[in-house]
């Protein structure tokens, strides 16, 4: 398996592109690396990639209901497999729930 950031540095377009942009190819390439053939995850799959790509997001939100709503949506067994669009609605919503995002909040920038 080729690293992220070889694959992200092969992409010529993403030389002059912003940091955000980066960020949001970074995300395609992990989730494109875990897809299957169809570009599809199954749940099981996104629940594995999520507790090993989005720890630091995830970490202590157990006790949370949308947490918990999440999960166990990812948690029933279910032919149902989740795209592209579906996968980064879960992060966003797994972003704006979490404690960390409240730490990026509060770092101070310095010019």
């Amino acid at each position: 398996s080729i690293p992220i950031a070889k694959q992200l540095a092969s992409i010529k377009a993403l030389g002059k592109v912003s940091d955000l942009e980066k960020a949001f190819a970074t995300a395609a390439l992990v989730y494109n690396n875990s897809a299957d053939p169809e570009g599809k995850l199954s749940k099981a799959e996104t629940k594995s990639l999520l507790q090993t790509q989005f720890g630091g997001f995830i970490q202590g939100q157990e006790n949370k209901p949308k947490y918990r709503e999440i999960i166990s949506a990812l948690d029933e067994e279910s032919e149902n497999k989740i795209d592209f669009e579906d996968f980064m609605i879960l992060l966003v919503s797994l972003t704006l729930m979490s404690d960390l995002l409240q730490e990026i909040k509060n770092v101070k920038t310095t010019k």
